[in-house]
């Protein structure tokens, strides 16, 4: 029997079944936790994902480059102006 760190439930947990570095979500309040030692069980809040940081990055990125060619087109725009502009 381990305990929850968030709402101090108690979770049936076999020692044998789980390793250290396992996740699992407590069913009363849903955290998800992770095996920290194993005799006796104990768990802690499992880290966050950094999946969704990784993701999070890559859009300010597409974002970044976006803003980039709008740049590189108002320059293009501004190029042909100064052209028209001495042909003239």
């Amino acid at each position: 029997m381990a305990t929850c760190p968030e709402c101090d439930a108690e979770i049936e947990v076999d020692e044998f079944d789980v390793d250290k570095g396992d996740q699992l979500s407590c069913p009363d309040c849903g955290s998800n936790l992770e095996v920290t030692g194993l005799s006796p069980i104990e768990l802690d809040l499992a880290p966050e994902d950094d999946d969704e940081d990784d993701e999070d990055e890559d859009e300010d990125e597409v974002v970044e480059d976006d803003a980039d060619k709008e740049d590189e087109d108002d320059d293009d725009a501004d190029a042909d102006k100064d052209d028209e502009g001495w042909e003239a």
